[in-house]
């Protein structure tokens, strides 16, 4: 059995890439559109409560949750979850933790495929001289497979993502984070103060920026208590933490067993936060308000943030001129990418984690074989992402499932672990006080608030489950569910693998054995 000898090589790593896995393209294409279509200032004050009273807890949990299992040798959700308790389903509740971060991948690297698409027509100028509904003809053309470039670059960047996933932790995901997350802040604050400084009259704007800052923070109290509200707010917590993923636990199972997890868990969360509210609340929508009115963006949003991200923008970019649209151009899509690609690497680690952890897998053929997984399971959501395949995954796997997992794992961690233990795992070698209101908010606020979450979202899961409209979509919902069941009988055959060879999941196994 090949030991799993994968480390972090510096702190600073650790939380950029940490950063990274939440940091992704939703910081900037959905939580605007989020902020829009759900009242603007109405949206951010759930948002940050929702931050405070789910985001922050889970976030000390999964952290709390990963250094444990690593002092286990785990490094999967599957028997990190095992080791926490000995009753033995718990493993398979784990298997969220592998699955979603395949299915997630499968169609967010399609996704991440585009920015670098978009990037280079920005620099060969292909959307010069366009009119706003030629560049949106482009996208519709993209996407509709009208080439072959699309498959191109979506297997140009599954193969970037591979390569990098197989040069290990230190070697390539903390490389890439210590340059990629620079840039990306570095390219949105630029974004950031072109979209705030934008002025009426100038460059063919009709607002000034600031209307469109105006519109999201200025809160409509009459709204506030909507319930669609404030579940929009808790689904853009977990999109943007990339919490009930099992991505974190997978991180934090690689740190030391005394080292820091509560600040590090904090610097990582508050970046996420940072690059989310102020850099993405000031590129997207100061830009588009600037020059199409909050009336025509809240419209649009309608559709997503797709729409304004790679069909709009770039269109607004050319009235800056020729040579400033390039580099807007470059650098919008430059730092989706980089949101995007260290957000998928996150994606690889555990799936890579498991295999080298339980079927003694080298880092180069664990790496390949998921960047094949991904290529396999993702095919569908290119070849009929106009028939809602691409939809239907991010609703099961990147929707549905955080919520599940979440839920469970709190419920694990604060009532079964116990917050005695919990409360230990979390504070041992903190170079933080974490205020004891912790305790209680992991124990019952947060379960109850994710519970509401879940409860006020059946009737639509119900609903999605039981539509069987079209074929495609059927087709890719039982792919995801077969999925899953692989994904279950791989666990099962480890478990019973690991004792026909002696090892064990956490401390309880090895007592039982030595009682025997």
């Amino acid at each position: 059995m090949t030991q799993n000898k994968e480390a972090w090589g510096s702190r600073i790593g650790l939380i950029l890439a940490m950063a990274g896995n939440a940091v992704g393209l939703g910081n900037f294409l959905r939580f605007p559109v989020q902020a829009v279509q759900n009242g603007g200032g109405s949206f951010i004050i759930p948002y940050l409560i929702c931050f405070l009273l789910m985001g922050i807890p889970l976030l000390y949990v999964e952290w709390a949750m990963g250094r444990f299992g690593g002092k286990h040798g785990h490094h999967s959700t599957p028997f990190i979850l095992g080791s926490m308790d000995k009753r033995k389903f718990w493993k398979y509740i784990g298997v969220f933790g592998i699955f979603t971060n395949l299915a997630v991948a499968a169609y967010y690297c399609y996704l991440e495929s585009w920015t670098l698409s978009w990037a280079y027509h920005s620099v060969v100028g292909t959307f010069a001289g366009k009119s706003q509904d030629e560049v949106s003809a482009i996208f519709g053309n993209y996407v509709s497979l009208s080439s072959a470039e699309p498959i191109i670059f979506w297997v140009i960047c599954l193969l970037m993502n591979t390569y990098i996933l197989s040069k290990g932790l230190s070697g390539g995901v903390e490389k890439v984070a210590k340059i990629g997350m620079p840039l990306l802040i570095l390219f949105g604050v630029f974004l950031a103060i072109k979209g705030v400084t934008l002025h009426a009259g100038e460059d063919g704007a009709v607002n000034d920026g600031t209307m469109g800052l105006n519109f999201l923070w200025t809160p409509d109290f009459s709204t506030i208590w909507s319930a669609k509200v404030w579940l929009a707010a808790a689904g853009q917590i977990f999109f943007t933490l990339s919490v009930g993923m099992g991505s974190i636990q997978c991180y934090a199972s690689y740190v030391k067993p005394k080292d820091d997890i509560a600040l590090n868990a904090m610097s990582a969360g508050w970046m996420n936060e940072f690059v989310e509210v102020v850099l993405g609340s000031c590129i997207i929508i100061p830009i588009s308000i600037g020059y199409l009115g909050i009336d025509k963006v809240v419209e649009m949003t309608k559709t997503g943030g797709l729409g304004l991200g790679f069909k709009t923008l770039p269109y607004l970019f050319q009235q800056w001129g020729s040579t400033m649209s390039v580099i807007a151009g470059l650098m919008w899509f430059g730092l989706l990418f980089f949101a995007g690609i260290t957000s998928s690497l996150a994606m690889g680690t555990p799936c890579m984690g498991f295999m080298q952890d339980e079927y003694g897998w080298s880092r180069e053929k664990s790496a390949w074989s998921f960047g094949a997984v991904v290529l396999i399971l993702g095919l569908p959501t290119v070849l009929f992402f106009n028939l809602g395949v691409f939809d239907e995954y991010d609703y099961w796997a990147g929707t549905v499932s955080l919520v599940i997992f979440a839920l469970i794992e709190i419920i694990l961690f604060g009532w079964v672990f116990g917050m005695e233990k919990g409360w230990l795992e979390i504070t041992d070698g903190a170079d933080i006080k974490v205020p004891r209101i912790m305790i209680y908010l992991i124990k019952f606020v947060t379960p109850i608030l994710l519970g509401f979450v879940f409860f006020m979202s059946l009737d639509e899961i119900i609903t999605k489950a039981t539509d069987f409209s079209s074929t495609p979509v059927v087709l890719s919902r039982l792919l995801l569910l077969g999925l899953w069941i692989g994904i279950a009988l791989l666990v099962r055959n480890a478990y019973y693998k690991r004792i026909r060879e002696g090892r064990f999941l956490n401390m309880d196994d090895i007592k039982s054995k030595n009682k025997k």
